[in-house]
């Protein structure tokens, strides 16, 4: 029986014993990819930029992002270092934390405007253990996975999807929706790329269909129903809950082809744009850089997406191609749930805008996990 087209991804990459023996280069030596490090630092700048006139030229802020960017890009390059087969014998243990410190929120963790999703550790400070689901997730699923044939048996497809529930049903408890969707994808996207079956995929389809009326019901929240509500028509309530989206689509509207030009932003700085330099910073930088603006940072995003997924195809082993393949789409998701709901295509949750929104922890998490990129492509 032929696999199924995505499993190309596996193998169209080359196998072990099949590369010609080569010098590491001087980038391959210090475990760096120059591509990927360029995009990403090119990224960073924008974001720093954008972030300086969004946040109404906010100095300590935008020290306290570049100091977050220092940090990542140290935390990236130290996690390159080492190889991914120590993350591979590492992953059952990070997922078992993961979940652990999921667990203890229910009972130790701290309760802000609503939500449940915070552990305060003495000296430390408050920590988000879902956070650690965003990189653990997607590990784990391909630990999993590679200890078995590929394309996955019906049996190896159930115990991982066990695995993403788990983690996935502790944080939309908290609630959060946004972030509980983020990890229940990540290790989706793995199994995807494991070459998973079509006709798997076609049930699982048809299994949200019938889902998602019985969420809508009885596991949604009263305002997360009301999201969605908003979503479909804004201007019902347009001075309450569809005030965000209206103000957004209006400062992107007004950015026109080239925008108003730097500083000179009037949604933002004038205060009717609501979270303008976190959730809604895309929109700020739209009304300001136009439709320029925006292309070159769909191109930048482009790019990092691409080069992550060519590395995952260049690796020599299936944990490293299903752990980069799998990194590649979050990224993606990311970006598209983010855009989607500022431009009013997807209901408002709280999903930052990556290297873009303010925030040292999303930036943190998402450098390690280019860190773990770079440790694939660089170790032979």
């Amino acid at each position: 029986m032929a696999p199924s087209p995505q499993y190309k991804f596996l193998r169209q990459a080359p196998r072990d014993g099949l590369s010609t023996a080569m010098q590491p280069s001087r980038w391959q030596r210090l475990h760096i990819d120059p591509w990927l490090c360029s995009f990403l630092i090119l990224n960073a700048l924008l974001g720093l930029t954008v972030l300086y006139s969004a946040s109404a030229q906010d100095v300590s802020m935008v020290s306290k992002q570049a100091l977050s960017f220092g940090l990542g890009f140290l935390v990236m390059l130290s996690i390159a270092q080492i190889p991914p087969k120590v993350f591979q014998s590492f992953s059952p243990y990070f997922y078992l934390f993961g979940v652990l410190c999921l667990a203890a929120v229910k009972v130790v963790g701290e309760v802000r405007m609503g939500a449940q999703r915070w552990i305060n550790i003495p000296g430390i400070g408050s920590v988000q253990p879902s956070e650690f689901m965003k990189l653990g997730m997607p590990m784990m699923a391909a630990w999993f996975l590679t200890r078995q044939a590929l394309p996955p048996k019906l049996k190896t497809v159930i115990g991982t999807l066990v695995l993403i529930v788990i983690p996935f049903v502790l944080i939309a408890e908290q609630p959060d929706l946004g972030t509980s969707l983020l990890v229940l994808g990540s290790g989706v996207f793995v199994l995807f790329l494991s070459g998973l079956s079509w006709k798997i995929i076609a049930a699982a389809f048809a299994g949200a269909g019938v889902f998602i009326p019985v969420a809508w019901e009885f596991l949604l929240h009263d305002y997360q129903r009301q999201r969605v509500l908003t979503l479909l028509n804004p201007e019902a309530d347009a001075l309450g809950t569809g005030w965000n989206i209206i103000q957004s689509k209006t400062a992107i509207g007004s950015g026109g082809f080239s925008g108003k030009g730097f500083l000179q932003g009037t949604q933002s700085h004038l205060h009717f744009l609501p979270e303008g330099h976190t959730d809604f910073i895309i929109a700020a930088y739209s009304e300001e850089f136009g439709l320029i603006g925006v292309i070159i940072l769909v191109f930048l995003y482009f790019a990092i997406i691409c080069r992550t997924f060519q590395i995952g195809m260049q690796c020599f082993h299936n944990y490293g191609r299903l752990l980069a393949g799998a990194y590649g789409l979050s990224f993606f998701i990311y970006v598209f749930v983010n855009a989607g709901m500022v431009s009013g295509i997807l209901p408002v949750v709280g999903v930052p805008l990556p290297f873009m929104s303010y925030g040292g922890t999303a930036i943190i998490t998402l450098m390690t996990a280019f860190g773990i990129v770079m440790s694939i492509h660089t170790h032979r």
